[in-house]
């Protein structure tokens, strides 16, 4: 089965994110289960929990088609302890929000060193901090998003994703998320098949298709190695349709959720049937 959808409002309470979905014709969603821009959000109520349970039950969305996604302030690999724990007790919270929502995914940014410690460094302490989520909470896995290695970020090559799984206690627990814009201008080729062929080739050899729990599905305003992230609908951007062409009829994008963050949410529904246009058999 493929799940495809987009990373959808929760405006109004989580319980609308699947409502938002399925008007869109998505049988997958992403969401913010908090304010993602703050640090503190009050706990989920007991009707929005109820309400979001039975409308994703209701419209028959699983388990594995939801893909929620943390705050865009935590940042698992700081360099200064206060800002590591607050990043970490917050890491936590949003793991524990899933929890209470039956979902078993979180998708997060590994995390910045800020120029102040090394990169072997910031990966160990996104570890760290992964065990210590993990541990704190149940059912719900770390779901690591590669980055386009903008700024000081880590997270744009397959090796830092692989030495962070190398050092989780609980390999059942941790994951990736491929975003298809981040991958391309960090200086992964995509634009062809072959491109497309090697650089998956790569992926499995370094941190292993057995660990990817969700996709971003974006096209890229920015060209290949430019370490930006700006994404950009499917087709009008630097990254061939090809590459969403050959996502569609792959085996390893099959029972996760493939979600779009392109800019225009209007676009979505459009995206969506065509991305299923190019399902082959």
């Amino acid at each position: 089965m493929l799940f495809i959808g987009a990373h959808v409002s929760a405006s109004g309470g989580v319980e609308n994110a699947p409502l938002n979905a399925v008007a869109i014709g998505a049988n997958a969603f992403a969401l913010f289960t908090k304010n993602q821009k703050q640090w503190n959000a009050a706990p989920l109520s007991k009707e929005s929990i109820t309400a979001f349970k039975k409308n994703c039950e209701d419209n028959k969305f699983s388990i594995n088609s939801i893909l929620p996604h943390d705050s865009y302030l935590i940042n698992l690999g700081h360099p200064l302890t206060e800002g590591l724990e607050k990043s970490r007790s917050a890491f936590i919270d949003e793991m524990k929000r899933c929890e209470v929502l039956g979902l078993d995914r979180l998708n997060f940014h590994p995390g910045s060193h800020l120029s102040e410690i090394s990169e072997t460094e910031c990966l160990k302490r996104i570890a760290e901090s992964i065990n210590i989520a993990l541990d704190a909470t149940k059912g719900v896995s770390a779901v690591i998003e590669n980055t386009a290695g903008q700024g000081s970020n880590v997270g744009y090559k397959f090796e830092h994703l692989a030495e962070i799984i190398d050092k989780v206690e609980d390999k059942s627990r941790v994951g990736i998320c491929i975003d298809t814009c981040h991958a391309f201008t960090a200086g992964y080729d995509i634009k062809t098949e072959e491109a497309c062929i090697k650089t998956f080739g790569e992926l499995e050899k370094t941190a292993g298709l057995k660990y990817l729990k969700g996709m971003h599905l974006n096209d890229s305003k920015k060209p290949h190695m430019s370490r930006v992230d700006r994404h950009e609908q499917l087709g009008a951007g630097f990254i061939d349709i090809v590459c969403f062409k050959w996502l569609m009829n792959q085996s390893f994008t099959r029972n996760i959720p493939l979600i779009l963050e392109t800019p225009d949410p209007e676009k979505w529904a459009d995206e969506i049937a065509l991305l299923r246009s190019f399902i082959q058999g």
